[in-house]
């Protein structure tokens, strides 16, 4: 009787190492954005990868950071973008795909949202819905800039309510 159940918590503790080895694995294979934090797993439908010249890559949240990020690295040309597609969250053209900008989504990093399609009616759905602008991806990353400024004081704004309610 010992050994059976001596077998049985043998088998419960391999199970449960292999259980944590799988979630553990999967948590780490989970990208985050070097500039806010904020993970793949949540922003797959905003995510930008940026490759660049010397064949490094970045993943970021966002047009937001993507444009902080060639801000930062104007020495690093970017030779290709892909975007998450809103609806799919797979990676997309970012060159090719329809993009809106604006509507009532808030956006991600940023109060005037720049969300990327990959079929025209998947954008002018989202447009008869949320409303917005239809935009090629070079004028999504010229809002993203022009939405620099009031962005981040948004952004330190809402982190500084957070830590103010963290402390209560």
């Amino acid at each position: 009787m010992k050994s059976s159940r001596f077998g049985i918590k043998v088998a419960a503790a391999l199970f449960a190492m292999l259980f944590l080895f799988s979630v553990g694995s999967a948590l780490a294979q989970d990208e985050s954005c070097q500039y806010c934090g904020m993970m793949k797993s949540k922003y797959g439908h905003s995510w930008v990868v940026l490759d660049h010249e010397d064949g490094s890559k970045v993943g970021l949240c966002s047009i937001h950071c993507a444009a902080i990020h060639m801000a930062l690295h104007i020495d690093k040309p970017v030779t290709k973008v892909t975007v998450g597609d809103y609806n799919t969250k797979q990676q997309i053209d970012a060159d090719k795909a329809y993009w809106v900008i604006g509507g009532s989504k808030m956006g991600v990093m940023t109060a005037r949202a720049k969300w990327a399609f990959a079929t025209k009616d998947g954008a002018d759905k989202f447009i008869g819905e949320n409303g917005g602008r239809a935009a090629t991806y070079d004028e999504a990353v010229k809002a993203a800039f022009e939405d620099m400024y009031e962005d981040t004081l948004m952004i330190q704004k809402k982190r500084k309510m957070m830590k103010m309610r963290k402390s209560q």
